[in-house]
């Protein structure tokens, strides 16, 4: 199976910070693969420059044979993203959202029409569509976010905690959704604090740690390295690896952050 995500020796550097530390590792086409670390660990930074968000200090990455520095307009073609912040505008309905984005990306009016009743229809939200967003629930939220992240049909679809905060029917309807992702051929980037999650969907996992990848592997072979523990499970992974120390840290001033694919966000878009 080909590699649709290549990774080499990607470092990014923030003053005398490396965030960031040359690491490398592919991605096989169609396949469900977890990024996991603690907080601060590099793991969000490592997606913003794979999503052409952030340039990296060295080293290069590929989506489906372009390079994410030199070729970002090709690669953004071929990705969406479900940033763990919803990118959506309270004040519109469900439906003007969609079109909106659907725009944004030069889609033709029939085909953002066609796209959203398809979405929609799969997140059973067809009967919202023309209530504002700002009366949804964050689990209504999070599911017109995921069709908006689908409207360009990407090859490649990065889900950041897709199901954090929500009730657990809602997080079993967009787990088997990204399971019919995959048959359908997707490729999943997928980052999450819930280890039950990772068992579940996930056919490799790379677990960076301090900006360094610790291990990348699949589940069951991951679990192999928590010696003197009858069935562990990921979280037994993950602390193996990363250790039990809580990663406490405080957020910096963010003035001017820029939103999906660098576009300035409006405090008001959540």
């Amino acid at each position: 199976m080909e590699n649709i995500v290549e990774v080499q020796s990607l470092t990014k550097k923030f003053a005398d910070f490396t965030a960031v530390d040359s690491i490398s590792f592919n991605i096989k086409k169609g396949e469900i693969f977890g990024l996991l670390g603690p907080n601060g660990a590099g793991k969000s930074t490592t997606i913003r420059i794979l999503t052409t968000l952030l340039r990296p200090t060295a080293g290069w990455a590929r989506i489906a044979g372009f390079d994410v520095q030199k070729e970002a307009d090709k690669v953004r073609e071929r990705i969406g993203l479900v940033a763990e912040k919803i990118i959506l505008y309270s004040h519109l309905t469900a439906r003007e959202n969609l079109e909106f984005f659907g725009r944004l990306f030069h889609l033709p009016k029939e085909k953002i029409a066609e796209q959203i009743a398809k979405w929609t229809e799969r997140l059973k939200m067809t009967d919202w569509l023309d209530h504002e967003v700002g009366t949804f629930s964050t689990g209504m939220k999070q599911r017109i976010n995921i069709a908006r992240a689908l409207l360009t049909e990407p090859e490649v679809l990065f889900l950041d905690e897709p199901t954090l905060g929500l009730d657990p029917q809602t997080t079993h309807l967009i787990r088997n959704f990204i399971k019919e992702l995959k048959v359908q051929g997707k490729t999943i980037i997928l980052t999450t604090h819930d280890m039950l999650e990772v068992e579940e969907l996930c056919d490799r996992v790379a677990i960076i740690d301090h900006g360094k990848i610790a291990a990348c592997d699949t589940v069951e072979n991951l679990k192999k390295v928590v010696a003197n523990k009858p069935n562990p499970n990921m979280e037994d992974v993950f602390l193996a690896l990363t250790g039990k120390e809580i990663r406490d840290a405080a957020k910096k001033n963010n003035q001017g952050r820029r939103g999906h694919f660098g576009r300035p966000v409006n405090n008001r878009v959540r």
